[in-house]
């Protein structure tokens, strides 16, 4: 698919790719890493699909300057990447290891003499395993040994990054790692996992004063969102899915924009709210931010509980194509979630960046060597455009990053699921731009063309 027609965004808007640590630097006994809750969970039996682990994923500790390389021919503005805590702090607090933070600020140092602006998130999920063996994000003490690692990594890298996220995905911890054990820490605690939701977001509180007091210019938090749809319009469907919006979007954004938790009545709290709650947190948690990262995939569909012990159901969405991942290709939920978000938060809504967007489709080279990915491609315009339609409706949205850069290690499935613009051979790690690689590139030229950078 060529470019005609492409929308026109303002110069100054930021077209890149996100990548997370876990899933591509592998080196995990490298250079004094500590290990990581991830470490312990892919060795637990049964935990990652065919056995599979983040040892070597791809190789980007000792690759990088070749997919530094990549991103330099891709000509994108920005590279989001994750931190990886026990590469910097092995046990989570106390000693630094230098080895780690070196790598990051050769990684950082390259990226600005390419004319690439780093955009790093401190966690992305790969918690310290001692701090998880103190009680993990269960705890409140792993707030403040996060701002102490915010602290640790501004002051090294703080000169050369403009913009700093705190957190990716809070919902999907919670969820996914507390509640239902289909992720690292592998905890069933179900609604027991919900202060891991305040102290995560105490978290980010904390690090936003201590990057600050770095010199860090601006901060932003990354959330997963997903647009709540009812089954139909039947009352119990409509309240499922207030529920479900309530438990995936608003309860890791109303703190931080509106100063307050919402009504979480439905998932059995009470009206003083949530005991892990102290004084003063959410002052800390609604300290000012500078953009608002949203991550995308797909809407979610709810109905009435059936045999769940959550207030909602979750029920297929038919009618869409769907990714090799199961999930329905959906743009207009783009555009209806940033809208959303806009009148949601209207004014306390700062700008927003679209950091993570992908697909995962079944590449694999052809005879030629050449992989061909034309969902990629449709799926990608599709979600710009609905990018530029939720901004033509007046949401303040400053860039668009997918994901991902490179075909990786993607959590309880392995290496089984392709999001890459990038090929990766897992047997050799050879690198293959797929066809969705070129056809961004040249719509990032065609962009810059029509408005130049400023």
């Amino acid at each position: 698919m060529s470019d005609a027609g492409f929308p026109t965004f303002p110069a100054g808007f930021s077209f890149g790719v996100a990548t997370a640590a876990y899933q591509i630097e592998g080196a995990v006994g490298a250079d004094g890493r500590g290990e990581s809750v991830w470490d312990t969970f892919c060795r637990r039996p049964g935990a990652i699909r065919d056995g599979h682990t983040g040892d070597v994923a791809d190789d980007h500790y000792h690759r990088w300057p070749e997919d530094v390389a990549l991103m330099a021919a891709l000509g994108i503005d920005t590279y989001r990447f994750s931190l990886a805590w026990p590469r910097i702090q092995p046990a989570g607090s106390g000693a630094v290891n230098a080895a780690g933070l070196d790598f990051y600020d050769r990684l950082v140092d390259s990226l600005v003499a390419n004319g690439i602006t780093p955009m790093p998130t401190l966690f992305h999920w790969d918690l310290p395993q001692p701090l998880e063996d103190a009680g993990g994000w269960l705890s409140r003490d792993t707030a403040y040994r996060f701002a102490e690692f915010a602290a640790i990594a501004a002051t090294r890298l703080a000169d050369r990054v403009p913009l700093w996220i705190t957190l990716n995905e809070p919902f999907v911890v919670t969820a996914f790692g507390y509640a239902l054990g289909v992720h690292a820490p592998g905890r069933t605690l179900l609604l027991g996992a919900l202060p891991t939701a305040h102290h995560q977001l105490l978290g980010h509180g904390l690090a936003t004063a201590a990057l600050r007091a770095a010199g860090v210019r601006q901060v932003a938090i990354a959330n997963n969102y997903s647009p709540a749809w009812a089954a139909s319009d039947r009352p119990a469907d409509v309240a499922a899915a207030a529920a479900y919006d309530i438990l995936h979007n608003r309860l890791y954004t109303d703190p931080l924009l509106l100063v307050r938790y919402p009504d979480l009545s439905a998932f059995g709290v009470g009206a003083a709210g949530l005991e892990c709650v102290r004084d003063g947190d959410l002052a800390i948690v609604s300290a000012p931010i500078d953009a608002l990262g949203v991550n995308y995939y797909a809407p979610t569909r709810l109905s009435a509980p059936t045999d769940s012990a959550l207030p909602f159901s979750m029920q297929p969405i038919p009618g869409y194509p769907l990714t090799a991942f199961g999930n329905p290709v959906v743009p207009a939920g783009l555009t209806e979630l940033l809208t959303t978000l806009a009148r949601r938060y209207g004014s306390r809504l700062p700008p927003v960046y679209v950091t993570e967007n992908g697909c995962s489709f079944a590449d694999e080279p052809d005879a030629a060597g050449q992989i061909a990915d034309a969902d990629r491609i449709d799926y990608l315009d599709g979600h710009i455009r609905a990018v530029a339609d939720a901004m033509a409706a007046g949401v303040d949205v400053r860039g668009y990053l997918v994901w991902s850069l490179l075909d990786n290690f993607e959590w309880a499935e392995g290496y089984h699921q392709r999001f890459g613009l990038v090929h990766v051979d897992y047997d050799t790690l050879r690198r293959t731009p797929k066809e969705s690689f070129g056809w961004y590139r040249d719509a990032i030229a065609a962009q810059r063309a029509r408005a130049p950078r400023t």
